[in-house]
């Protein structure tokens, strides 16, 4: 994409202008390697909400980043952190190589090699993929933009429905249920919000031949469920920064309720 395309693609002068050094920066420092720059998510899904919403973003390569250019990578990451600090902790994004892209199923060790940023931060060691590799790829395929590089349905294959169902399910089951035990995620009011939209895309792709954003999850999640849910449901859309969510055991509640529905 022109770089003057980039500039008016979002409603957001800032973060366009964000894409535009992250764009600039990465095809500079990738380099030949560079299959394509990706952005993903909420901006890309049409419900962005600059009070609450990351930008997202995908790195594809031919190849990892060399130590090297892993060093010119961070200082970069840095550098726009610093010139916009309202979005310092809310860019999110993974630098992956093609090869990670043959299977719709999570990429296994040692092929999970990708370094994470999220939270102003690159985590060590790298996090591997779980379910929402699955559940990703679905969402990239049908909305990605692709900021640089080949168009994204050239680089990956669709994936069906029933593989995202089957993710979302393990999802569940592997990631959320077990956080139930655990007292500090549910003091997090930002990790709160997040779950309760995600469960309410869970129970939406569940019944519906096709994913759906956060957005339209939740509000059909709220006339489907009614209350005490929507209240719940609602308090999580409105959650921005800085503010607190104190529903922590409504939360747990609804972990086990939508549980028990997918069951």
């Amino acid at each position: 994409m022109e770089i003057s395309k980039i500039e008016k693609l979002t409603p957001y002068g800032d973060i366009n202008q964000i894409l535009v050094r992250l764009t600039v920066g990465v095809q500079k420092i990738v380099d030949e390697d560079l299959v394509g720059i990706y952005l993903t998510g909420s901006l890309t899904y049409g419900d962005f909400n600059p009070a609450s919403s990351d930008i997202d973003f995908l790195v594809v390569m031919s190849k990892d980043l060399s130590p090297e250019k892993f060093g010119e990578i961070k200082a970069m990451h840095l550098g726009i952190g610093y010139d916009y600090p309202e979005w310092e902790k809310r860019i999110e994004g993974s630098y992956i190589t093609q090869s990670m892209l043959k299977e719709a199923t999570p990429p296994q060790k040692p092929k999970t090699s990708r370094p994470y940023f999220n939270e102003g931060k690159f985590w060590e060691p790298n996090p591997p993929y779980g379910n929402e590799w699955t559940i990703n790829l679905r969402a990239l395929y049908e909305c990605g933009i692709a900021l640089a590089g080949e168009d994204i349905k050239q680089v990956i294959s669709p994936v069906s429905i029933e593989a995202v169902r089957q993710a979302s399910r393990n999802d569940l089951y592997e990631e959320w249920i077990p956080k139930l035990k655990d007292d500090a995620f549910f003091k997090n009011s930002h990790y709160k919000a997040y779950l309760i939209l995600t469960l309410c895309r869970i129970l939406y792709g569940a019944v519906h031949e096709k994913i759906a954003s956060k957005k339209v999850a939740s509000t059909w999640a709220k006339r489907e469920l009614g209350h005490p849910w929507s209240v719940l449901i609602q308090k999580a859309e409105s959650w921005h920064h800085g503010a607190e969510l104190d529903e922590a055991e409504q939360t747990k509640a609804f972990v086990r309720f939508v549980a028990s529905r997918i069951k």
